[in-house]
């Protein structure tokens, strides 16, 4: 049975503090390893490797002379885990396995969820398929990447498409076609789906296309120019014209490099910039001589720590789940230099080189990058300065007791109530948190369709009695508040009333204000749904659209309040616009992605014994599941592949549907 709240109230907090730290010393020995630090309520709060783990961990049993950060992490110490490797490079992997999956808040950690996507010639078919593709490379076939972003990978797919004729149409699609499509109209496909080139020949620009996406374009280039001016001595201008248009397509291609060093062959170029206690690294590919784009990064890191601190766990990171390169170029020497090396090295079993340039092509690639960072983090620091005005004008215009950080915006979205949806987005100081967004399919069969309060209130309380059940887990009251005021008092520094421990930028699981889509009805759903889960004291506004639906003449609904509208040049105004708008675009989006799901639903899929070549002849055969479902047993039983026990099952599986 579950203690009740007297007993809980007499239970006492469990130790924290160096205290706690040297009661480990007894058992630990000398050797590399890695170590994780937990606080009261058992969540990771830091993990670090050492040399000797119990040198280490007994540098912790001393307050004196340790930063703030320190000093924090080993006040809020309830207990330590440990793991013993063989060597330090082992505990340099390990240790960035572990932050990745635990997230602690003293260390820096990489905020991407997402894995690079590919280029993807896909061969376990007839004529070879031009796809992107993210994920574990199980699909037969030459793969060629990474690139920075999926924008990336579709720029070169479509300039592939221009120079190489190769399709990038499913599987389904090619099988289906009877005459060629529009890309063969454009001259982006050669049309091997209806025998418009045959597939030795197809193969042949496949083979082409492989060995450009390889380095050897220059090569590839050199034929097609010869190809062409032999084509146009023997007066076959068409033809020569078609290798002339591939050669401007290459060159597109190239082009849209925009950076392609010599010398480079394959790298990764990272460099960091440090300002306003934020961070920003840039990170470039080079694949094959070529530029496969770049992405920046803000990674989560005390305001403390030295630029070259974060890029140093950046990279040891960043490389957990990716393919290593043999060369990466970095802006500023970090103290783990030699160590990441060898771990890398390790992890790709082949020698991998880091280097920090002092001059010539390398250096260029790392000041350019350099340049990006800087720009890139001016933009984000930019946007959540007015970000952070914004928020606190929200949170003066509906009277919240301090600037929200956390605003969570619901809507739904259905036709008629079929396939209905509810749509959760989140923003805080830094914008859209488009990784806590949240999607709800509506599972209740008891709601009226369209009854968009049974829609809300179901949302409502799916989300928040997860908030709820987890609050009651892990209780709100953390050792953080009592670190600070250790820390301040070690300062001499008062703690303001709303100030927080600089513990990194994480938005809270909790929100400060939620916006609802919708009138006083909608509020009053939200404010029951909060008041039976005793979450009563987080904000609740409806956002009411005004009259003709106009956008700008909103009403909002507080509680205790009359309804109000804000002034129409009020840039709170249109803040709460573009959070409503977010929202109506996550539902819409959601919910097509939905109903397109359930139109594509295929009825032969629900047939056991039905597997994909059966379902291929059916559909071809009869081209439609609507003619299938017509068809008698005898006319079932004429498609390859289908015997006539197996057409009885299909017509009984069809007519039994009707009754």
């Amino acid at each position: 049975m579950p203690a009740s709240p007297q007993s809980q109230e007499k239970e006492p907090k469990r130790a924290t503090g160096p205290e706690v730290i040297a009661g480990y010393l007894k058992t630990l020995g000398a050797g590399p390893g890695v170590y994780r630090m937990l606080d009261a309520a058992g969540t990771v709060i830091y993990v670090g490797k050492a040399r000797n783990l119990k040198a280490r961990v007994q540098n912790y049993t001393r307050l004196a002379g340790q930063p703030n950060r320190t000093l924090r992490m080993i006040q809020a110490t309830a207990s330590m885990e440990f793991v013993s490797v063989r060597t330090e490079a082992e505990a340099l992997l390990l240790e960035a396995n572990l932050i990745k999956r635990f997230r602690p808040r003293f260390n820096v950690t990489l905020r991407d969820d997402k894995s690079f996507p590919y280029i993807l010639i896909r061969r376990d078919q007839g004529a070879p398929q031009i796809l992107k593709h993210r994920g574990a490379r199980t699909i037969k076939g030459e793969y060629f990447g990474p690139f920075a972003s999926a924008g990336a990978v579709n720029r070169a797919i479509n300039m592939l498409e221009r120079a190489f004729l190769l399709r990038s149409c499913s599987d389904s699609v090619y099988e289906s076609r009877t005459r060629p499509c529009l890309l063969y109209q454009i001259k982006r496909c050669s049309a091997p789906c209806t025998g418009e080139i045959s597939l030795e020949d197809y193969g042949a620009l496949v083979d082409e296309a492989v060995r450009f996406l390889r380095g050897e374009s220059q090569s590839v280039r050199e034929m097609y120019q010869r190809l062409m001016e032999e084509a146009a001595e023997k007066l076959e201008f068409e033809r020569a014209a078609r290798f002339r248009n591939r050669l401007w397509a290459l060159a597109h291609v190239t082009a849209e490099q925009a950076i392609n060093p010599d010398g480079v062959e394959e790298a990764d170029v990272f460099a960091a910039f440090q300002e306003g206690g934020q961070t920003c690294i840039q990170v470039f590919f080079f694949r094959v001589g070529q530029n496969w784009g770049n992405r920046a990064y803000y990674p989560k890191a005390d305001r403390s720590l030295a630029v070259e601190e974060v890029l140093d766990s950046f990279v040891a990171q960043f490389y957990d789940d990716k393919p290593v390169p043999r060369l990466i170029l970095i802006s500023h020497d970090i103290a783990n230099h030699a160590l990441l090396e060898e771990a890398l090295s390790i992890k790709a079993e082949r020698k991998v080189e880091i280097r920090m340039p002092q001059r010539g092509v390398k250096s260029s690639l790392v000041e350019h990058a350099l340049t990006n960072a800087r720009e890139a983090l001016g933009r984000k620091l930019a946007e959540t300065s007015s970000q952070r005005i914004l928020l606190a004008a929200l949170g003066e215009r509906f009277s919240l007791p301090r600037p929200p950080r956390r605003v969570e915006v619901f809507d739904n979205s259905h036709i008629m109530g079929t396939n209905a949806v509810g749509a959760m987005i989140v923003a805080g100081p830094e914008g859209f948190a488009k990784s806590a967004y949240r999607k709800f399919n509506i599972r209740s069969t008891t709601l009226t369709p369209g009854d968009d309060y049974a829609m809300m209130r179901e949302v409502l309380e799916r989300r928040f009695r997860r908030l709820a059940e987890e609050e009651a887990e892990a209780p709100r009251d953390t050792p953080a508040d009592a670190l600070w005021e250790h820390v301040a008092a070690e300062e001499g520094e008062a703690r303001e009333e709303d100030e927080t421990p600089d513990i990194g930028d994480a938005l809270p699981d909790r929100p400060d204000l939620v916006l609802v889509d919708g009138g006083a009805g909608q509020l009053t759903i939200a404010r029951e749904v909060l008041a039976e889960l005793g979450l009563s004291d987080i904000a609740v506004v409806g956002v009411a659209k005004g009259p003709d639906r106009d956008a700008g003449r909103e009403h909002f609904h507080v509680p205790g309040r009359a309804s109000f509208m804000l002034e129409p040049r009020d840039p709170v105004l249109y803040f709460v616009q573009r959070l409503r708008d977010e929202a109506h675009r996550f539902a819409i989006g959601t919910h097509r992605a939905r109903r397109s799901k359930a139109l594509g639903a295929n009825p032969l899929d629900e047939i056991p014994g039905i597997g994909p070549m059966r379902k291929r002849a059916l559909m071809k055969h009869f081209g439609s599941a609507k003619a299938i479902s017509r068809a008698g047993v005898d006319d079932l039983a004429a498609v390859t592949g289908i015997s006539q026990e197996m057409a009885r099952k299909i017509y009984d599986f069809f007519h039994e549907r009707r009754i």
